[in-house]
C-alpha cells in the first residue's frame, strides 16, 4: 500500500499509469466523487493486492469466494466496487489477499440516520456498529428515548457478521448535553437501576448484542461516581453475556489522572475518541493530532494492558472562518466535501506534519466583502499515521465517527494493511 499525494499537472490516468492500474480500481479504491478534478495535495492510496483471481464464465461471488479460501464478504471489503452488483464480468480482476501484517477490530459510530445506501459499503469493514440512537433525557420522569428507527441497522449488521452495540448517553444528536441530568443519574441509585433496566428491555427487544456508553466529562473528580455506574451495567451485561464498552472524550492534550485499571475490569474495551463537538467552538486547530495521542496512550498503558485499548478518529472536516472569535462555530463538513471545496476555490491542500493532518485555505465573498476560511480535516494520511501506532503499542483496535459520512479511501487503507476481525453471529 502507497501514498500519492497530487501535484500539479496530475490527472487520474496520469495517476492510474505510473502505478499500473486501472482507473476504475484508483477511483473505486479511493471513493473518488470528482475523480477528474484533483486537488493538488490532495491524498490518493495505491493498493498493490498480494493474491488476485481473474473472473471466469459462470462464475459467481460464492464460487469465488470458496475457491479461493476467503468469505463473500471478505470478497466485497477487497472490491469496494462490487457492493451493488449482482454479476460478474469476464476478465475482471478482482483483489483477494492483501499483505496484511495482523488482526485489528475496527468499531464504527453512526446514527441511526444512515443512508441503507451506505451499509453494505461500511459493514464489510466493520467488526462493531455502535448506533447512536438513545439518549437519558431529564424530565418529571427521568428516561432513555430514541432518535429513530434503528432495526434495520441492527439486522443489516448481522448479515455482514458485525457486532451491533447500543450507544446511549446523556448528549443529543448535534452535541449537546445537561450537566444536571448527568449527575442526577449519577447521584441517584434508584434513577439508575431504573435506566439500566429500560437500556437492558431495549438491548433484548431489539437484539442487540452490548453496550457502548459514552461519556466526554469523566474527569478524577467524578471518576468514583462512574466506576460505581460502570459496574452495575458490568455487572448486568456479564451475566447475559452482552459486550460492554466505554468511549471516553478526552482532551488529549491535558493529562487527566483517570483509574483506567478499574475501568478495564469492569469493560471489555475502552475507546478513546476525541469530540469534534467541543472542537467546533475551539480557534482553528488539526482535527486530529497523533503527537499528544502518541503522549496520552503511552500513559495509558502504563496502566492498563493494550488489549482493552482502541483509539478512535473523527473522521470529519471543520470550516471556520478566520480569524476566530470567541463564540463563533466552525461548520461541520464530510471529507469529500472538503476535497470538493478546495477545487471549487483552487486552494492547494497542505499537510501539517507534527499532526499528521491536512488543511487549506480559501476565501470568498459575500457581496463584494471577502470572508477567509481555513479548514482542517482527516485523510488517509491521518488515519495511517493513528493505525500505525495502534500496532506500534499493539492496541486492539481503532474506530471511526461518524460512518454516516462515509469516505472509502479509510476504509481501504486499513483493509490493506491489517486482517480486520469478524467474530460468529448466531
Amino acid at each position: 500500500m502507497e501514498i500519492y499525494i497530487v501535484q500539479n499537472g496530475d490527472d487520474i490516468e496520469s495517476i492510474a499509469n505510473k502505478y499500473g492500474i486501472s482507473i476504475e480500481r484508483l477511483i473505486s479504491d479511493n471513493g473518488l466523487i470528482n475523480p477528474y478534478s484533483l486537488v493538488e495535495g490532495q491524498a490518493i492510496v495505491i493498493l498493490h493486492p498480494k493474491t488476485t483471481y481473474t473472473v471466469q464464465p459462470g462464475d459467481t461471488f460464492e464460487t469465488i469466494a470458496e475457491s479461493t479460501g476467503i468469505s463473500v464478504v471478505d470478497l466485497f471489503r477487497n472490491n469496494p466496487f462490487l457492493y451493488d452488483r449482482e454479476q460478474l464480468y469476464g476478465d475482471e480482476i478482482l483483489a483477494i489477499e492483501f499483505n496484511t501484517i495482523r488482526d485489528i477490530q475496527i468499531n464504527g459510530y453512526t446514527n441511526a440516520y444512515i443512508s441503507e445506501d451506505i451499509l453494505p459499503r461500511a459493514l464489510p469493514y466493520l467488526t462493531y456498529i455502535s448506533i447512536f440512537n438513545y439518549q437519558i433525557v431529564d424530565s418529571d420522569l427521568p428516561r432513555i428515548i430514541a432518535f429513530s428507527e434503528d432495526s434495520h441497522i441492527i439486522r443489516m449488521a448481522k448479515q455482514y457478521s458485525t457486532i451491533p452495540l447500543l450507544m446511549i448517553s446523556a448528549l443529543s444528536l448535534i452535541g449537546n448535553i445537561n450537566i444536571e441530568t448527568v449527575y442526577r443519574f449519577l447521584l441517584d441509585i434508584n434513577l439508575q437501576e431504573k435506566l439500566i433496566r429500560e437500556a437492558f428491555e431495549i438491548i433484548q427487544s431489539k437484539e442487540y448484542m452490548g453496550v457502548n456508553f459514552l461519556i466526554n466529562n469523566i474527569s478524577e473528580y467524578n471518576q468514583s461516581l462512574y466506576l460505581n455506574l460502570f459496574a452495575k451495567i458490568s455487572e448486568v451485561l456479564r451475566n447475559n453475556e452482552y459486550t460492554f464498552m466505554i468511549t471516553i472524550s478526552p482532551d488529549y492534550a491535558v493529562h487527566e489522572n483517570l483509574d483506567y485499571h478499574s475501568m478495564s475490569l469492569l469493560a471489555d474495551r475502552i475507546i478513546f475518541l476525541e469530540s469534534t463537538w467541543i472542537k467546533q467552538m475551539q480557534p482553528p486547530a488539526p482535527i486530529s493530532d497523533i503527537s499528544l495521542i502518541n503522549t496520552f496512550i503511552e500513559d495509558v498503558l502504563s496502566k492498563i494492558s493494550p488489549n482493552y485499548i482502541a483509539i478512535g478518529i473523527p473522521s470529519i472536516g471543520l470550516d471556520w472562518i478566520v480569524p476566530f472569535h470567541e463564540g463563533s462555530r466552525a461548520n461541520l463538513i464530510a471529507l469529500n466535501s472538503a476535497l470538493v471545496l478546495a477545487n471549487e476555490h483552487h486552494s492547494v491542500i497542505q499537510l501539517d506534519e507534527q499532526s499528521q493532518t491536512p488543511y487549506f485555505d480559501y476565501t470568498r465573498y459575500i457581496g463584494e466583502t471577502p470572508e477567509n476560511h481555513k479548514v482542517w480535516f482527516i485523510d488517509v494520511r491521518s488515519f495511517k499515521a493513528l493505525n500505525e501506532l495502534v500496532n506500534d503499542y499493539n492496541l486492539v483496535g481503532t474506530g471511526l465517527w461518524n460512518i454516516a459520512s462515509f469516505n472509502q479511501q479509510l476504509f481501504s487503507m486499513v483493509n490493506a494493511t491489517f486482517n480486520i476481525t469478524k467474530f460468529p453471529i448466531e
